[in-house]
């Protein structure tokens, strides 16, 4: 049984082809790449396959309902979305070019815990983006 069949039914999703393609898809994101919804029917249209953009919504919400990808709204309205992990990360946007950085800093995880602490909260999820201007460094 391969990765994303495995996914889906531990997930409680029955396995079917859409998902499968568009979970196989979301699996391949390079370098922390996250794509909309339009982005993931556009590479479907290029592999030839023939699931419909209202599916490709259908199934990321579902995806996102079971715990599967989270959905991000950088800067605007506009969806993207990533395979949910264990690690914490976050989230550098150029409000120029859009281009998305994630990065991981064990000091900001640690410091993190240690505000909540502070306050007496308890972290249950967290999303930090940073907004500002690329210098093309990476």
């Amino acid at each position: 049984m391969n990765t994303e069949t495995q996914e889906l039914r531990k997930a409680g999703l029955k396995v079917t082809l859409p998902r499968v393609k568009i979970y196989q898809i979301l699996e391949r994101a390079n370098g922390g790449e996250h794509w909309s919804a339009e982005d993931i029917y556009k590479i479907l249209i290029d592999q030839g396959e023939d699931i419909g953009l209202a599916t490709v919504y259908r199934v990321l919400t579902q995806f996102e309902a079971a715990g599967l990808v989270v959905r991000h709204r950088f800067e605007s309205e506009h969806s993207v979305f990533e395979l949910a992990t264990e690690d914490d990360h976050d989230h550098m946007v150029c409000i120029k070019t859009g281009k998305v950085i994630e990065f991981n800093d064990p000091v900001l995880n640690q410091r993190i815990e240690v505000i909540a602490r502070e306050h007496g909260f308890e972290i249950t999820s967290r999303t930090l983006h940073i907004y500002g201007i690329s210098k093309g460094k990476t």
